[in-house]
């Protein structure tokens, strides 16, 4: 009896938020998951970096952690020897003596800074279809003990080439499905998006260094804060626009808005990141009122 009474309390101090609730409430919860929003995309970015940039027979080679990024300015300086000698790659071909499919494992072991002021711990393990240049062709992801600096993800990383055929601008769709950062004080988030990326400049030579691409799509999740539970949904509302050379999104508008809310509610958040600029600057503007806030970096 005394166990199932803790039980009772325990889960009793947990609870989703769906339900009307004070102003002061909404802009906290348009904080949180505003926060978690932002902390997503950069960590679930970084893994479809890596999976692209590990070298030219799976992807295009020399992105993520596979091309050097100056922590400081964001630029990249593209060292084909860049990669940490804290990783060990790991390839096995799943069906000799066939090249794909083929299983790429990165191991950080017990903890591997980057370039990029980034620590990378455990493992992301990726399956290849084909080369990721080849319409068609796809890589899934899935995560074992792997961190982000504090963040312990977990969950399924999909991304396929969908170029139009005959089309010069590269396009890459893809889906996060039962994702979870976690950190150390307990709170959490669960995420999952659907992404399209499109190549819109540097298609046509053969170094990622002149590459930009733009972002739309959707996303929803739930954020754990403290006692309170906030889910929320997301739109691209004008395409983001991520530089190769910049570490940041530095252009586009995200919307988002707790789940039971209206879309034409005061407490949507509005995320825009800047005017092109690269620098981990953006502003969110709630219930009317904007601030400029630091992204994640």
């Amino acid at each position: 009896m005394t166990t199932v009474f803790i039980i009772l309390i325990f889960n009793s101090c947990k609870k989703e938020v769906n339900e009307t609730v004070t102003p002061v409430q909404e802009e906290e919860a348009a904080n949180y998951f505003s926060q978690s929003e932002t902390e997503s995309e950069l960590v679930f970015n970084d893994v479809f970096d890596n999976v692209m940039g590990v070298n030219t027979e799976v992807g295009i080679g020399g992105t993520g952690i596979f091309g050097r990024i100056s922590s400081s300015t964001g630029t990249a300086l593209m060292k084909v020897d860049s990669i940490p000698p804290c990783v060990t790659i790991t390839i096995t071909r799943l069906n000799l003596p066939d090249l794909f499919p083929v299983k790429i494992v990165m191991d950080f072991g017990h903890g591997c800074p980057g370039a990029d002021g980034h620590t990378r711990y455990g493992k992301i393990i990726t399956t290849y279809t084909g080369r990721l240049i080849i319409p068609g062709k796809s890589a899934t992801t899935t995560f074992d003990g792997f961190r982000l600096d504090s963040f312990q993800v977990q969950g399924t990383h999909k991304v396929t080439n969908t170029t139009a055929s005959g089309s010069n601008h590269a396009q890459y769709t893809v889906d996060v499905t039962d994702a979870k950062l976690s950190k150390p004080d307990g709170n959490y988030t669960s995420w999952g998006c659907h992404r399209v990326i499109t190549q819109i400049e540097g298609n046509v030579t053969i170094t990622p260094i002149d590459d930009i691409f733009t972002i739309e799509g959707t996303a929803h999740g739930r954020v754990k804060h403290g006692n309170d539970i906030f889910a929320w949904q997301s739109e691209i509302t004008e395409a983001l626009k991520k530089k190769f050379i910049c570490h940041w999104i530095s252009k586009g508008i995200i919307r988002m808005r707790r789940e039971t809310l209206p879309a034409t509610s005061p407490w949507v958040a509005i995320l825009n990141y800047g005017n092109g600029d690269c620098d981990y600057l953006a502003t969110l503007t709630i219930n009317g009122v904007t601030h400029q806030i630091q992204l994640p970096h």
